[in-house]
């Protein structure tokens, strides 16, 4: 049976504003051990996605992260998964995109990240648990 998305996701979703700074998610993503927040613009209903990376590139060009904002440096193209996307399907979509996670949307709503570690996680275990399996 194929490891699906459901199987290797983080529940564990954190969610701000398009306002919040960099430095305001940077230390919400730092608390919850996350890398990556869901950005939701009630506004608009839309959901975006910022990662470690685009703070990094923010602060790598010397921007201000007191000043800069979510919103500013949200991922444009997002590409959700669902979870019961195969594991090997989120991960093409990762390699396709050149991305390290993916929100993974239930009825439109976010339910879960899953990202390349947890892909790796879920798969690591699965290999050990086969190898564990007498022949």
């Amino acid at each position: 049976m194929p490891l699906l998305v459901k199987d290797a996701m983080s529940t564990l979703v954190l969610t701000i504003g398009p306002a919040h700074t960099l430095r305001q998610a940077a230390q919400l993503m730092a608390a919850r051990r996350v890398g990556a927040a869901v950005v939701l613009d009630t506004d608009t209903s839309g959901l975006g996605i910022l990662t470690e990376r685009d703070i990094l590139n923010s602060l790598g060009a010397g921007e201000n992260p007191d000043r800069e904002t979510a919103q500013t440096h949200t991922t444009p193209d997002v590409v959700f998964a669902a979870p019961d996307w195969t594991l090997d399907d989120a991960a093409d979509a990762m390699v396709r995109g050149g991305f390290r996670h993916l929100i993974v949307l239930d009825d439109r709503e976010p339910v879960g990240v899953v990202s390349v570690r947890d892909i790796i996680r879920c798969r690591s275990a699965a290999i050990v648990r086969t190898d564990a399996v007498p022949a």
